[in-house]
């Protein structure tokens, strides 16, 4: 069977949770990275993460044994600040609700940085930082309430570090929704601009997009018209897998972002049942249960084609024996 990436033209990567986790890598994907290259495969990293500049993420990477150039990076800061290009006139003034990172990229744009809501800024842009004060919080709900158009990098609820979930730009934003109402508009991930910027930078045609969260990564690939892969490295789960609903499916499974050079994963269907490679799963009683058990990953490929039918047919279904079986491989 052939590999999976061979199905495509580039391989577009998430970071946190895919590539790195905080300051450690993810296990294999240096290695998996390297197999890539060797393939001729064009790579790009692409993060809703915009506390950072291009360059810092280079420097990160490089230091976990990852080779990588800036024109390999693209972040969410990158492409809100495209967007603010694109809907405010040049030399607005823009309240930055992030990093210093993230107002330098918005000043070299042409725009003027402000700091207060008494600045009277034509718009505001949040991005993730992890050292966010209050009183910037407070500058931004002010502006946003005396008129200010409300922009954001990204809006992930969490991010995954190698201590476990951290709050993220979502929790942020969520800050300022409860006193302004309503919702910005929105550079990264499950948005379109952060994606096409990807796939343009790379000239693909055909990428695979490889993330791990589904609400931002998978669903993100997705309204970019690309394949996607799920790898459990990062924050979603089994469980999180099989109650997705189908914008947040993936096109692949996998452990780690090296399952792109693993054969691609057959399953069939028979029934009220569904096979992956020697793991067999059929529903009984409205619960799936094990027939065989296999490889882990199979049986959760199986398992999930099984639960996404059933419930598209609008019948209930109870996949906890799976997930249970496969926690201690798959689980965090």
């Amino acid at each position: 069977m052939s590999e999976v990436i061979s199905e495509y033209d580039a391989a577009l990567f998430d970071l946190d949770g895919v590539v790195y986790l905080g300051p450690q890598a993810v296990p294999g994907a240096a290695e998996g990275i390297a197999a890539l290259r060797e393939r001729a495969v064009p790579v790009c990293f692409v993060t809703n993460n915009a506390a950072r500049a291009p360059e810092a993420v280079v420097d990160q990477l490089v230091g976990l044994g990852i080779p990588c150039t800036v024109a390999e990076v693209i972040t969410a800061g990158q492409a809100g600040v495209r967007m603010l290009s694109q809907e405010l006139p040049a030399g607005s003034t823009v309240l930055v609700c992030g990093s210093d990172a993230l107002a330098d990229q918005v000043a070299a744009a042409g725009f003027t940085v402000a700091t207060s809501a008494e600045d009277a800024p034509d718009a505001v842009i949040q991005g993730y930082e992890p050292d966010l004060s209050w009183s910037v919080l407070t500058e931004t709900a002010l502006a946003v309430q005396r008129g200010a158009r409300w922009f954001a990098t990204n809006a992930d609820p969490t991010r995954p570090t190698d201590r476990g979930l951290e709050p993220g730009a979502g929790a942020q934003i969520a800050v300022v929704r409860m006193v302004v109402g309503g919702d910005p508009q929105t550079a990264g991930k499950p948005e379109k601009p952060l994606m096409e910027a990807a796939a343009a930078r790379l000239g693909a045609g055909r990428p695979i997009f490889v993330g791990d969260r589904l609400d931002t990564d998978i669903a993100g690939g997705r309204n970019a018209d690309m394949d996607t892969m799920l790898v459990f490295s990062g924050t979603h789960r089994a469980a999180d897998l099989f109650a997705a609903d189908p914008a947040h499916r993936p096109t692949h499974i996998g452990r780690d972002l090296r399952d792109l050079l693993a054969p691609a994963a057959t399953v069939t269907s028979d029934g009220d049942g569904a096979r992956c490679g020697e793991a067999h799963v059929r529903l009984v009683d409205d619960a799936v249960t094990i027939v065989a058990a296999g490889d882990p990953l199979d049986l959760v490929r199986a398992t999930a084609r099984l639960v996404w039918s059933v419930r598209d047919a609008g019948r209930a279904v109870d996949p906890s024996a799976v997930e249970e079986a496969v926690a201690a491989e798959l689980g965090r």
